[in-house]
């Protein structure tokens, strides 16, 4: 969303304010990479209401591979990777799921990533598993700068809350 937003901004537009989350003393090291991902599994089995246990863990390229990676493993899932729009290179940007990582109709999803900035990106990754016969369980986020509960109907899972005081 940042490079979109210094494409398309005029010069001298006021930049919008955001916090940086630096992770990699977390992410770098596999033991406490386990343990987090261990923390947001917790975090959405402590919320599972109906007992629907999931079929696929989504990970969201890049940051949220790993994390979904050590989940299925743990959940005995299948692992899906989705690559977002952000990340195209095409004319057209459009999101798209792994041809060798890939969901099913009928799939439970729990999807996983480190962070929402803004939304955008999970909204775009419901909205797929839906329109392809997939459901989206719960989206499960270590860091969420925007303090989003629900998207589209699916619970939104946070390790952490990110907040500015001005």
């Amino acid at each position: 969303e940042t490079v979109t937003w210094l494409l398309t901004q005029e010069k001298g537009a006021s930049t919008p304010k955001d916090v940086h989350i630096d992770w990699t003393c977390v992410s770098g090291e596999g033991v406490l990479l386990e343990e987090s991902a261990m923390m947001l599994l917790s975090r959405y089995h402590l919320n599972l209401k109906d007992g629907v246990m999931p079929t696929a863990i989504v990970g969201i390229s890049i940051s949220g591979i790993p994390l979904a990676s050590i989940i299925a493993v743990n959940e005995g899932s299948r692992l899906a990777i989705y690559h977002p729009s952000k990340h195209s290179t095409s004319d057209t940007p459009m999101g798209s799921m792994s041809g060798n990582f890939g969901i099913h109709p009928g799939d439970q999803c729990v999807i996983i990533d480190d962070v929402i900035t803004s939304g955008d990106t999970l909204h775009e990754v419901v909205s797929y598993l839906k329109r392809h016969g997939a459901t989206p369980l719960a989206c499960c986020v270590l860091f969420d700068k925007r303090g989003i509960r629900e998207i589209e109907g699916v619970p939104v899972y946070s390790l952490f809350r990110i907040s500015r005081i001005d």
